[in-house]
């Protein structure tokens, strides 16, 4: 591997061409460079770094660090958001229309002025490029026709969006801190775009400059990224643009790796700075360590899996039901999830609005093959499972694996990396799957989306939710209601509506979520302020130094 490392790093800079070195050296240095973060973390679920494309955890969280929003979620206070390129926004009388002052003299990490055209710009390339996350925006009735007349520019520092109904604003500025609303540098973008011929992939005579952006960069953040290679590792150097606090450190490496293990040795070794996928035996070694340290952060990220309902086998309610009573909840929370999760079953999260803690079911196999015999499957039946070769992930696999086969399901695990495993996801090409879903902004309508709307369940339907993935055909009542909640505003008949909805899908829906994760990452005790955020895109490290 070494040596056509060596080939890549003749083309990036002396300290990018250093900082991917150190992130493919296995134990290289006794401890890493003090200008230099350097992570440990499975980072295999990246497929691109184009935030009008992105939808992956990591990537999230490697954009929040290098594009800015005109709203961002606000860590120490998640009920609210606050300016981050925005100075001030105004909401119209008939709540449709949003109109955002930019804060004066923003520049690009390229040097190229910010402004409201950038803004518009970025709105209109995410809606027209149509990626997975364009639904977050489309959502709001902005069109691929329409787009450029409801998300505009006034002048050089004032941006507004006009949406189609008078949601509740609170929804509408959630949504703007998700990743796709990040704002990209047009000059860069287009000076990179190039021509292709209309299709499924680009249904312009531009790419708007996708295939730059999937691992190219465009952003205004506190740092930029130098480079990404898949597997290996992200790098990323500080942006002497960013208009906000200056990062105390010159680079931050994400440096990819899976296992628990290698994680806490090379973080005890005095490679890697932090270790952010340790596993419960490898978090209580590190507490022990003198050293080093623990920190957490209650995420709104749960772990589920999903049946397809293309199988026709997995579609049959007795089948669903039997599922979610095929899992050792308790086995899994005393061990796989030790202090890393609990157990939670309904799709929202605790801390958001409306959250039901309800867990009605258990393991019960005795009922779980009354309902395959009901469904005239007595002797069970196989199936597979695509399964990310990652911790907890594997070893729930294996559980549930375990306790499906006393009812008769014999369960082939299918392992993959993350960018394999959520590929064939998409494609609804999967028997099950499990894995985890974070919210894309902190409001409740992320994960009832996600969870209860599907308009069309064919193959080319362009909503491609949760639901849709697992081509569940969602009863109108569940949708309807989902869509009715977004114009409530009244908070507390709002929540009523959601803790209904949980209930119900809870019931009938072909998703079994398992836990709400409690993130955990261990960390050499020289460095300072280094903090998990409530959310993926909220693990911040430009305030990180060391002693």
């Amino acid at each position: 591997m070494m040596n056509s490392l060596n080939k890549r790093l003749r083309v990036l800079s002396t300290g990018a061409a250093f900082a991917l070195m150190l992130a493919a050296s296995p134990q290289a240095f006794a401890e890493t460079p003090a200008d230099t973060l350097v992570e440990g973390f499975a980072i295999d679920d990246i497929i691109t770094l184009d935030p009008g494309e992105a939808f992956e955890l990591s990537t999230a969280e490697v954009t929040a660090n290098t594009y800015n929003l005109l709203v961002r979620l606000d860590p120490s206070k998640t009920s609210e958001v606050v300016g981050e390129l925005a100075d001030s926004w105004t909401i119209s009388d008939d709540g449709l229309t949003y109109t955002f002052k930019l804060k004066p003299d923003l520049k690009f990490a390229s040097g190229n002025p910010l402004t409201a055209e950038d803004v518009a710009f970025s709105f209109e390339r995410a809606v027209k490029l149509d990626k997975s996350p364009a639904f977050l925006l489309t959502q709001f009735g902005l069109t691929g026709d329409n787009v450029t007349e409801k998300a505009k520019a006034v002048d050089e520092t004032t941006f507004t969006l006009t949406v189609d109904k008078a949601y509740a604003p609170s929804f509408v500025l959630n949504v703007l801190t998700s990743t796709v609303a990040s704002v990209v540098d047009k000059k860069l973008v287009m000076e990179n775009a190039k021509p292709v011929t209309p299709s499924d992939d680009y249904k312009y005579d531009t790419d708007f400059g996708n295939a730059f952006l999937k691992t190219g960069f465009a952003g205004s953040g506190p740092f930029k990224t130098v480079t990404w290679r898949a597997n290996e590792a992200v790098v990323l150097e500080a942006n002497p643009n960013y208009f906000g606090e200056a990062p105390k450190l010159k680079r931050v490496i994400y440096r990819h790796m899976k296992e628990s293990a290698g994680q806490r040795l090379a973080l005890e070794n005095g490679d890697i700075d932090v270790a952010r996928n340790l596993e419960p035996g490898d978090m209580d070694a590190v507490s022990k360590k003198e050293g080093f340290t623990l920190t957490s952060a209650p995420k709104g990220t749960i772990y589920y899996f999903s049946l397809n309902q293309k199988n026709e086998t997995l579609a049959k309610p007795e089948v669903i039901e039997a599922f979610k009573y095929l899992v050792d909840y308790d086995a899994i929370g005393a061990t796989l999830i030790k202090g890393i999760g609990e157990i939670h079953q309904t799709f929202l999260p605790k801390g958001q609005l409306g959250a039901l803690d309800e867990k009605p079911y258990k393991l019960d196999v005795a009922k779980a093959k009354e309902l395959l015999a009901k469904a005239g499957l007595p002797d069970g039946f196989t199936v597979t499972m695509d399964v990310r070769n990652t911790q907890p992930v594997t070893g729930i696999a294996e559980s549930v694996q375990q306790t499906l086969a006393q009812a008769g399901i014999k369960l082939e695990i299918i392992p993959g990396d993350g960018k394999q495993t959520l590929t064939k996801f998409r494609a609804r090409q999967h028997d099950i799957y499990i894995g985890q879903w974070g919210s894309d902004y902190f409001d409740p309508n992320s994960n009832a989306e996600t969870f209860t709307i599907n308009p069309d369940n064919s193959d080319e339907g362009t909503n491609k939710t949760l639901a849709w993935r697992n081509a569940w055909d969602v009863p109108a009542e569940l949708s309807d209601a989902a869509k009715g909640a977004l114009l409530e505003k009244d908070s507390a008949k709002r929540a009523a509506t959601y803790e209904d909805l949980q209930r119900k899908v809870l019931a009938t829906s072909p998703f079994v979520i398992v836990f709400q994760q409690t993130e955990v990452a261990g960390h050499s005790s020289k460095l300072k302020d280094f903090k998990l955020g409530p959310s993926f895109d909220t693990n911040f490290v430009y305030q990180v130094s060391k002693e």
